[in-house]
């Protein structure tokens, strides 16, 4: 396949398709170092593939680790003494809400000069700025999990605020991205969803995440870019406030937590689906013919005239894929995948 250009896939993003072939982004997910044995086969075998846009990773702060020409450069203060011997989301590095003066006295700041690397940026792609944990992600990496479901009714005020801060470390930070590597659009990602339903009520949404969103993704639209999401686990709940907010992309609508062909039926047209292909299953434990039919079904549920929709795996790869099964997947897609 020959890589669509920047023209096509904005045109795709904004139901304006002027290209028969689905946008193909499966390789964005897959990370050669994690084939333990295989990497240097997987290197070159990812780098044969097409991928419809590329992608440069901003350098957002350590929780904890400052980069050595800036001791700032981290959430919580250098030095504070904190416990990491539990699980992820079980380790609470802000105990108290009361010390958190001291922490956005020294809030990382965003002209830190390393956060945007060096890039040799291909303009003739669409190019994507990318950075991992928003608001939901940053807030539960720093209070714990159990903290950060219970603050939106114990601390409200105390969320508000560090979302606020939050927000505008991103606008500017959006605002540097634009101006060395003007991007087309920037990625993100906020697990809000289990594999049952969300982790809270439409009504937390709306008071503590759409209005932060709002500002995110206007800021990334005066800068005249497009701002896209992941967001794993069954987020219907919240589809609708976030076409409302202007979101452009959303991805993966994850497979087995929500019914795909409602989806499609009920938000299609309405958002660009960046369809994420079932890593839990699937890939890893089907066959290369399971791999082909699910292409189809995939291809069947959610192409539209208009466009508004392109194809990637629903999240990084992992040592148990196997090679014959990605091989199905690229090779299927290549056949069928045209609106």
């Amino acid at each position: 396949m020959k890589a669509l250009t920047k023209q096509q896939v904005k045109n795709v993003i904004d139901g304006k398709r002027t290209t028969e072939r689905i946008p193909n982004l499966y390789s964005m997910w897959i990370y050669p170092e994690s084939f333990v044995g295989h990497e240097k086969e997987m290197a070159e075998w990812k780098h044969s593939h097409v991928c419809d846009a590329e992608f440069l990773d901003v350098v957002m702060p350590d929780v904890l680790v400052p980069p050595k020409d800036d001791p700032n450069y981290t959430w919580l203060p250098s030095g504070w003494e904190v416990d990491t011997s539990g699980g992820l989301d079980a380790q609470v590095l802000l105990e108290d809400w009361e010390d958190a003066e001291e922490m956005y006295r020294q809030f990382p700041s965003p002209e830190y000069p390393g956060m945007l690397l060096e890039a040799k940026v291909d303009n003739s792609k669409y190019v994507l700025g990318r950075w991992w944990f928003c608001l939901f992600e940053r807030h539960w990496s720093i209070r714990g999990m159990e903290n950060a479901l219970t603050d939106f009714y114990l601390y409200p005020e105390e969320v508000h605020t560090f979302y606020q801060h939050l927000t505008d470390f991103y606008m500017r930070m959006m605002e540097r991205v634009k101006e060395t590597w003007n991007v087309d659009g920037m990625f993100v990602s906020d697990d809000i969803g289990t594999q049952t339903g969300p982790f809270f009520s439409l009504e937390i949404f709306r008071t503590f995440f759409k209005p932060y969103y709002k500002q995110i993704i206007d800021k990334a639209h005066e800068l005249g870019m497009h701002f896209w999401l992941h967001a794993c686990g069954n987020i219907e709940a919240f589809l609708d406030d976030f076409i409302e907010i202007g979101l452009d992309v959303i991805h993966p609508i994850q497979k087995y937590t929500m019914d795909e062909k409602h989806i499609a039926e009920q938000y299609g047209g309405k958002i660009c689906f960046l369809v994420g292909f079932d890593v839990q299953r699937t890939i890893p434990f089907g066959t290369p013919e399971e791999v082909r039919e699910e292409v189809r079904y995939l291809v069947d549920t959610f192409k539209r005239a208009d466009g508004r929709f392109m194809l990637t795996m629903g999240n990084g790869s992992t040592n148990d894929w196997k090679l014959e099964s990605l091989e199905a997947l690229f090779d299927e897609t290549e056949k069928v995948g045209t609106y």
